[in-house]
């Protein structure tokens, strides 16, 4: 069974969109928390990693290194997540961190503005004025999150399999829509795209143990699998720290074959 993304604006109506959903087609719902709460079991700080998913390009190019270690447990934590598919996440760039599996339903959900302010103020008891400016203040550091993370513009329709506008219906008439595309035979489970999701996710796995191990911690590497083979591609920034790499990655569960295509700095 498919697996829906919910790309929205803050306080447009995602979380009552994610979770009608789950219960109409029988799905879990997982938001951000779910995500970061599975991500810090690599060690790292629930705090840290809700930043990484929310502060904008200025905050993170004085800890360029931290980005891609927190992005990187994100990543390995929503692949484990939503594996085995029935799953819908409401959550930033889900669309972006499942790329390459078909069975994947990308949605993304525009709210007018009233009702964005509206939402705001009933739960931060704000005034109108500070509420529009707080979530014209969110967008913008969403769109250049986007923009600095994977050069893609948040707001590009071609991102998504649907986009649909809270103008003309409400969260019931999007629930509805959404669950009958998910029926749609190019969102089927096929044996090749449940091989697209697995292999997503040994590699963000392999990635993830890379990232936190005492040995090869200050690496980024890039990480590719295909059926249970894994090829490891970047630069070393001293050459014993590769058996150190083929340690902790031939480890990882799930691997049964290692490539590793480094260098080293000099």
């Amino acid at each position: 069974m498919p697996v829906i993304t919910i790309s929205r604006g803050s306080f447009s109506g995602g979380k009552m969109l994610g979770e009608c959903l789950a219960d109409k087609l029988g799905y879990r719902c997982i938001d951000r928390d779910v995500i970061v709460e599975r991500a810090a079991a690599y060690g790292v700080p629930q705090e840290e990693l809700r930043d990484a998913l929310s502060k904008p390009p200025s905050f993170w190019d004085r800890f360029r290194h931290k980005k891609y270690v927190y992005l990187t447990l994100i990543q390995a934590a929503l692949t484990e997540e939503v594996r085995a598919g029935q799953a819908v996440y409401h959550g930033n760039a889900g669309h972006l961190l499942l790329r390459g599996v078909s069975h994947v339903l990308r949605t993304r959900i525009i709210a007018p503005m009233p009702f964005r302010v509206s939402a705001m103020q009933d739960r931060l008891k704000i005034r109108e004025p500070e509420a529009l400016a707080h979530i014209q203040e969110m967008d913008q550091d969403r769109q250049k999150w986007t923009q600095y993370l994977y050069g893609v513009d948040w707001g590009d329709p071609s991102l998504y399999d649907l986009v649909l506008s809270l103008e003309s219906i409400d969260i019931q008439g999007a629930c509805a829509i959404i669950s009958r595309t998910a029926t749609e035979r190019c969102f089927a489970e096929t044996a090749e795209s449940q091989a697209a999701m697995d292999d997503l996710t040994l590699a963000s796995r392999v990635r993830a143990n890379l990232a936190v191990a005492a040995g090869t911690s200050n690496l980024e590497v890039e990480v590719s699998a295909r059926g249970g083979s894994v090829t490891i591609a970047g630069k070393l920034s001293a050459t014993d720290q590769l058996a150190d790499l083929q340690t902790i990655a031939g480890r990882t569960p799930g691997v049964v074959d290692l490539i590793v295509n480094v260098s080293t700095e000099h």
